[in-house]
């Protein structure tokens, strides 16, 4: 019997198995692929981490500089704290996520082991516009947060205000907004105000619960080194 090419059910059927045929494939794909996409998101997660302890990693494989110098991940209230030794002095390193003018922006905070001085930050963003809020990720604006103190005179846990400069902040120390970019600037002093208060359990030395405490595995997949 020959096939009637030009039918639609000919039409549906070859369509059907072509889409199929494609789907298995971008699964494959995606399955074989995975391994290796997880590898470069931790990679990228290690290299935010070192930025925000200033680290220079140009010289060598960031993935084994952090496995060097962090050596321990703590879980508050279901937040993760990376412990770091630099130089001697613990740091630590509390993820950030927020939102800016035309997507999501996040970071890393590190502080002192006093729980209030910051040593560094690094900031990112998925789609600032260029020039403006996407400065955020410059090291001119990043350098402002560096000495600044997230409590009070009180003691509280108060953050760092993101201001235009000349405004003041009540009870609180600030940097300058990025000129031109208010909403991600606000963005970026909401984000510092609203992930700090989560981390209260932690910044205010709370009694842990064993479960708590317990050393977290840093990462789950094989770390990579980047390419030549």
């Amino acid at each position: 019997m020959k096939l009637n090419t030009n039918s639609n059910v000919y039409t549906f059927v070859y369509m059907t198995i072509v889409v199929v045929i494609v789907a298995v494939l971008l699964a494959l794909a995606n399955q074989a692929l995975k391994p290796r996409q997880d590898a470069n998101i931790l990679l990228d997660k290690q290299k935010q981490i070192l930025g925000a302890l200033k680290v220079d990693f140009s010289q060598a494989d960031p993935a084994e500089v952090y496995y060097t110098l962090v050596n321990d991940t703590l879980r508050f209230d279901g937040c993760e704290v990376y412990v770091a030794n630099l130089n001697g002095a613990t740091k630590y390193i509390l993820p950030l996520s927020g939102k800016g003018l035309w997507g999501g922006i996040g970071g890393y905070l590190a502080l002192d082991e006093d729980k209030n001085t910051i040593y560094g930050v690094n900031f990112n963003h998925e789609s600032e516009t260029p020039g403006l809020g996407a400065k955020i990720v410059e090291l001119p604006f990043r350098e402002q947060f560096e000495g600044k103190h997230i409590r009070n005179a009180e003691g509280q846990v108060v953050s760092v205000a993101v201001l235009k400069a000349g405004n003041k902040a009540e009870g609180q120390e600030q940097v300058d907004a990025i000129s031109g970019a208010t909403i991600t600037s606000t963005g970026v002093s909401t984000m510092l105000e609203v992930n700090l208060a989560e981390y209260a359990a932690f910044l205010n030395d709370a009694a842990l619960q064993p479960n708590d405490a317990a050393e977290l595995p840093n990462d789950e997949v094989e770390p990579i080194k980047e390419e030549e």
